[in-house]
């Protein structure tokens, strides 16, 4: 006997699989108790997380291209170049404000399905509360934790892990990083920032923004690094327990879609689809539960004589009797 959701082979003296926890017997997912699809929405996802990543790193490099038009300022002692500088940052720090902001709506809805999807699965007990899979990344203080136990859960029920993969340790230790390193180093900046020269009028003044901008480049490094490594984790993570909880969900569904116009299950059918078992007996399956639409019909052969199409003896449901004519069944 082989467990319904991994595979590998059960034992009698274990009521449970050893590898992933579901009871002998149990479906992959317990009837009734909705799932949510997640591998597309993890796909989106990752590319806004990837997205976010690259973006921030190209801002964190735009000191480089500040130092020369900080330069260029003062050879030709115009200020109006230096304003072009701020200008040109801002337009480096905007699209990712933008991808950040999207990533991060993403992010929050993938954390409540996969935790969500976790109810559904049997043979797991998950400790931390659905509500936190939002909350705790919008709850201030608690989104330094509660993030980061609520993946780690499940990552360890999904990939059926007895402990914490070592990419969520290393994708949130790279996050507090980029995130508080990134305040630090904002708030440095900002006050480097405020004791230059609104106005500057010579070269010394001018040198003033070189030198800001040359000493800028060293300590965004930092943040970014964190943020690369943070974000190529992060992807990878979400792709794995994507697929692994996306492949579950599929084990529990039917192998043959039901449709509409497909007659309903009957106690003597054993499978889901609606169809008896491959190699079941036709006389498993109850004419009376056959309605007359599914049944073809055939241009070699017609119903018996005195009877109707449906064969109960009444008109077919599939054409309306017309009297005879004077000149034959075709009305010529």
């Amino acid at each position: 006997m082989h467990c319904q959701t991994c595979g590998d082979a059960t034992s009698a003296a274990f009521d449970e699989c050893q590898r992933c926890g579901t009871r002998n017997g149990q479906p992959p997912v317990l009837p009734g108790v909705p799932t949510y699809a997640v591998r597309g929405l993890g796909l989106a996802a990752s590319v806004a997380v990837g997205a976010t990543a690259v973006l921030f790193t190209l801002s964190a490099l735009f000191p480089l291209v500040g130092v020369r038009l900080a330069r260029s300022a003062a050879e030709q002692l115009d200020r109006d170049v230096l304003l072009g500088a701020v200008l040109a940052e801002v337009l480096f720090t905007l699209p990712f404000v933008v991808a950040l902001l999207v990533a991060a709506t993403l992010v929050v809805i993938w954390t409540w399905r996969v935790r969500r999807n976790l109810d559904a699965f049997g043979g797991v007990a998950p400790a931390q509360s659905s509500a936190w899979a939002i909350a705790g990344w919008l709850v201030p203080f608690a989104n330094f934790v509660v993030p980061a136990r609520v993946v780690a859960e499940v990552a360890r029920l999904s990939l059926w892990r007895r402990r914490t993969p070592w990419l969520v340790v290393l994708w949130w230790s790279a996050w507090l990083v980029f995130s508080i390193g990134e305040r630090v180093v904002a708030q440095m900046e900002q006050g480097r920032y405020e004791r230059l020269t609104e106005w500057p009028r010579n070269d010394e003044e001018f040198g003033t923004y070189v030198d800001f901008y040359a000493g800028a480049l060293a300590p965004r490094l930092v943040p970014a690094v964190a943020c690369l490594v943070a974000g190529v984790s992060f992807v990878v993570l979400v792709r794995r327990i994507s697929a692994a909880q996306q492949d579950r969900i599929a084990r529990a569904a039917p192998a043959w879609p039901a449709h509409p116009g497909w007659p309903a299950a009957h106690p003597g059918w054993p499978t889901q689809s609606g169809w008896p078992a491959p190699g079941a007996p036709v006389s498993a399956v109850p004419v009376s539960a056959v309605p007359a639409s599914a049944v073809p019909v055939s241009g070699a052969a017609g119903p018996a004589p005195g009877s109707g199409g449906d064969g109960t003896g009444g008109p077919a449901a599939t054409s309306a009797q017309l009297p005879p004519g004077a000149g034959g069944t075709i009305g010529a």
